[in-house]
């Protein structure tokens, strides 16, 4: 029953058969006959198949809801046993939104420290995908913004608020200035993050909350990119300082704090719902804990 389960939140990642099964390293035709074996189990159909997938059925997404928790219960529990024979162990997979990747390090590090046993992934997604990510096991953790979108049915710790700094060449018209305000941004030639990632829609609403609205020249949803381009000393932009710092700017750039108005957003980890939770998953939510107030102190 339990692969039958995988095959099914495989197919929910994927949306196409192929692919699911080249993942679950079984044929197309075998993922096909085991999920047709579970609906035949359950009496319902669970798969609106046709030449291709092209969604679940109603029954079929409640049934994706218990098998994710059955699969994901099941997970830990092995993982639980695993603790008790070896000690804390394996593999935590983190997706993180990527303005919270400079101070990833930091908690990763001090966890690690506290935990050599095991190995981390650290995968750079979209808040949307940080969720998706948690839905179908692909992730154990996500680091993501809570107050600003639905963040569904997790369990949440906050960490720190984002704060919004003007990166700017000294040079620039605002070079000089201790403060700026979000309209007089607007004003200025700005690279800014693409509109799919949440830190874009949210400086977005803030710009509509002070009245201005801003059309990027350049648009990307890497903060490298980003950061390259600010190099040049033609462009501005619009970041936390908590990123700003880490990405190494020259003396020639500033980075200027953003008021009228002064705004911020949550940024904290979600796991899943679980009681218990994984042992490492457990773990991380207590090193989070401990780890907060020092990461809302520099942040």
């Amino acid at each position: 029953m339990q692969e039958k389960l995988e095959f099914l939140i495989a197919l929910a990642r994927e949306k196409h058969f192929g692919r699911a099964a080249q993942i679950c390293g079984v044929s197309q035709p075998n993922l096909s006959l085991a999920i047709k074996q579970l609906e035949n189990s359950l009496g319902v159909p669970l798969v609106d198949r046709g030449a291709r997938f092209f969604g679940f059925t109603a029954e079929g997404e409640r049934v994706l809801e218990w098998a994710r928790r059955i699969v994901g219960d099941t997970r830990a529990m092995h993982a639980d046993i695993e603790m008790m024979k070896q000690g804390l162990t394996g593999h935590l997979r983190l997706a993180v939104v990527p303005t919270a990747l400079p101070i990833v390090s930091r908690l990763t590090a001090a966890f690690w420290q506290q935990h050599a046993g095991i190995k981390l992934t650290i995968s750079s997604r979209t808040s949307t995908e940080v969720l998706s990510h948690l839905d179908n096991l692909e992730a154990d953790a996500g680091i993501t913004y809570l107050d600003n979108e639905p963040v569904g049915r997790v369990n949440e710790v906050p960490l720190y608020r984002e704060r919004y700094h003007l990166v700017t060449p000294v040079s620039g018209p605002f070079g000089d200035r201790q403060s700026v305000t979000w309209e007089e941004v607007a004003t200025l030639p700005l690279c800014l993050l693409s509109p799919n990632m949440q830190n874009r829609r949210i400086i977005d609403h803030i710009f509509k909350e002070a009245g201005v609205s801003v059309d990027p020249i350049l648009e990307s949803d890497s903060l490298i990119a980003l950061a390259t381009h600010l190099k040049s000393g033609v462009w501005s932009s619009v970041m936390p300082r908590i990123v700003a710092e880490p990405l190494g700017f020259p003396p020639t750039i500033r980075t200027i704090p953003i008021v009228a108005p002064e705004a911020s957003t949550l940024i904290g980890l979600v796991v899943s719902v679980r009681d218990p939770q994984p042992p490492l998953t457990a773990a991380l939510i207590n090193e989070v804990r401990r780890m907060a107030p020092e990461l809302a102190a520099i942040a």
